[in-house]
């Protein structure tokens, strides 16, 4: 099985340096059989990559342990499914998973698309097939996931088969990792297809926004995967980690981050591109900066450059990590400027006071929250660079830069919609703006008269509801505007009404779940938290709530030991939930790990972590009050309910070829 997976692998470098050749001399000569050269080449190169995953995965499934990644992420006793997850869990896995991603979203894009538009697709087809190249160069030459296990032994490296293995990592044995890393892979190399065409149609000189048009629901499908794989991360952080949160501003976690805010940015800017043909060097350098970021996160995460909970050990890769890009950067600054005549706008900004300037500042909010966070990740390494000495930038930094940032967003967002395009009247301004305005400032007296004083969380709340407000106007306006045009009921217009406009819609949609999470992230003002040792029959408090230990008792499974403490949560004197949080030590890995227990409602989390055994023989007990938590997790919900309806093809808009 190793020399399979290997022979794959092997066999696959040669087959995309090739396809990469083809596919640029079949766009340049327009010459058919180049370009079907190039085409069967991605084919070729799925297969084979499908292959060497599939040989992986065997190998994970048999306890194959002559396998050296299998031996170090695995065990006998690894449950099957974590097995099968086991594949993405070391450095030399993830990034044949990574490369297997992009072969299918590469024969997907050739199904779509190979009849149609065929002065772009020999482009496509062969950035796609660099891409690939280069993740299979790491494969082969430096992270091979087919080597055999081998030891030192008089002075030779000779096999050697354990008779079981390390393991996998105790904080990636939850239900959570196994969706949250394919999750977000699936939207880091999903920008890859923007970028593809994007690249593709300045090299065939194809004008306008064709490129954006044939990549509209592809980058909708990236994002969505990339802010579903961000949100999964943080709940896995918040139920796992053990330390009462969901966002740490970690390295790997601000890596996931900044291509998600550029992606958002392009997603927002490359609307005014579409309806006026403006900031067509603006989106070009966008989907850009998307594609980089995502390698750039992958960097971050495989070269040990950084200290994280997330991050793979120190390794030679990160050379070619920043090889690659660096020329790609260069290699797409230089086709910008030679394709200058093509970029050019059709129009300019009417008006400050318009939904297009909205978007402007949106995307300068936007990349001014990249900036910072990119900043703070790679200030360590500069200052160890420059004073040989690592200094560390922590949450404070990014909470003090990124709140204000995040708050003025939020204003805009609920602005956005209530601004005409090209010019917006006073008197419109006048009715669009005063009940969205009023139920803030009536919100912001509710909260100060009930005593909260915290200002930011104020702001957040007002400015929540003034964007809920706006949307609830956009949704009242059109349904009444729909149901005198046609007679239709309040259900069936307003269905009707989100059909034939589902992009605009579903992008409202998808703004109420940014305003609840939010309104979650506001929450994280007001916690509080207790740590003590408990012994059996004694409680520790928290505001209204308590727990009881009621006792502590050890066990064993085949895969892990534990520790369990069985305690009682009250509210007011009364009990309302049994909790079981445990400490657990895997035997494989010789790891331990945590498992919380909360208890979760709209207004609150009670999070209780199992800390350690205290020296009196009690349970050390941490208990967090996390207020409004529930609500990022709704929020999230709601932005993936209102992403799936932007993608779904309309009733009401024109097809594009």
């Amino acid at each position: 099985m190793l020399e399979l997976g290997g022979v794959s692998l092997i066999t696959l470098l040669p087959v995309a340096f090739f396809g990469v050749v083809a596919s640029f001399l079949g766009g340049a000569t327009k010459r058919m059989s180049w370009v079907r050269a190039g085409e069967r080449s991605l084919a070729y190169a799925a297969f084979l990559v499908t292959l060497a995953v599939a040989v992986l995965v065997i190998q994970f499934f048999r306890n194959d342990f002559t396998n050296s990644y299998v031996a170090n992420h695995s065990n006998a006793a690894l449950p099957l499914f974590y097995k099968a997850t086991a594949l993405w869990a070391g450095q030399e896995g993830s990034l044949l998973f990574w490369n297997w991603l992009l072969s299918v979203y590469g024969i997907a894009v050739l199904l779509v698309h190979r009849n149609r538009n065929r002065d772009l697709m020999p482009y496509v087809t062969g950035i796609l097939l660099v891409s690939v190249a280069f993740f299979t160069v790491l494969n082969v030459f430096i992270a091979n996931p087919f080597r055999p296990l081998v030891i030192e032994q008089a002075s030779n490296q000779v096999l050697f088969t354990p008779g079981d293995g390390l393991g996998l990592n105790p904080l990636l044995q939850h239900p959570v990792m196994a969706i949250h890393p394919p999750t977000l892979y699936l939207g880091f190399v999903g920008f890859a297809i923007p970028f593809a065409f994007a690249m593709a149609a300045l090299l065939a000189r194809s004008p306008g926004a064709r490129w954006i048009r044939l990549t509209r629901r592809w980058t909708l499908l990236a994002w969505f995967f990339l802010t579903t794989g961000v949100l999964l991360g943080a709940r896995w952080a918040y139920v796992e980690l053990g330390w009462g949160g969901y966002w740490a501003w970690d390295p790997v976690e601000n890596a996931s981050l900044m291509p998600w805010l550029t992606g958002t940015a392009y997603l927002h800017s490359v609307m005014i591109q579409e309806r006026k043909g403006m900031l067509k060097v603006w989106n070009i350098t966008l989907v850009a900066a998307t594609y980089f970021l995502c390698l750039f996160g992958t960097f971050l995460t495989r070269s040990g450059v950084v200290n994280s909970v997330h991050a793979f050990a120190q390794s030679p890769i990160g050379a070619y990590f920043i090889a690659f890009i660096v020329s790609g950067v260069f290699l797409t600054v230089v086709l910008v400027r030679s394709r200058r005549e093509y970029l050019k706008s059709e129009a300019t900004f009417d008006s400050m006071i318009s939904r297009e300037s909205t978007f402007l500042f949106n995307n300068l909010i936007l990349l001014a929250a990249c900036f910072a966070v990119l900043w703070g990740t790679i200030f360590p390494v500069i200052s160890e660079a420059v004073r040989g000495e690592k200094i560390s930038v922590g949450p404070p930094f990014f909470n003090k830069v990124n709140v204000p940032i995040g708050l003025f967003l939020l204003f805009l967002t609920g602005a956005g919609p209530l601004l005409a395009w090209r010019k917006t009247s006073f008197a419109g301004l006048r009715r669009n703006f005063t009940i969205p305005v009023a139920a803030a400032v009536v919100l912001t007296a509710a909260l100060l008269i009930s005593g909260v004083r915290n200002g930011y969380a104020v702001v957040c709340f007002a400015l929540g509801v003034f964007v809920v407000a706006g949307i609830l106007i956009e949704f009242s306006r059109g349904t009444r505007t729909r149901m005198r045009q046609t007679g239709e009921t309040l259900f069936r217009a307003l269905g009707g009404l989100v059909w034939r406009n589902n992009r605009r819609y579903g992008g409202y949609v998808v703004h109420l779940g940014v305003v609840l999470l939010f309104a979650g992230i506001a929450g994280s003002a007001f916690n509080k938290d207790v740590r003590g040792e408990v012994g059996e029959g004694e409680t520790l408090s928290i505001g209204d709530f308590a727990v009881r230990v009621e006792s502590i008792e050890e066990g064993a499974t085949p895969n892990y030991e534990f520790e369990r403490a069985d305690v009682s949560l009250l509210h007011d004197g009364e009990v309302i939930r049994a909790l079981r949080p445990e400490r657990r030590f895997y035997l494989a890995s010789e790891q331990p790990s945590s498992e919380v227990e909360i208890y979760s409602t709209l207004r609150e989390d009670i999070y209780v972590v199992f800390a350690s055994r205290g020296p009196a023989g009690g349970a050390v007990i941490q208990i967090y009050h996390n207020p409004l938590v529930k609500w990022i997790w709704i929020g999230a919900i709601v932005l993936t309910f209102g992403t799936i309806v932007s993608f779904l093809p309309g009733g009401g808009r024109k097809r594009h070829p």
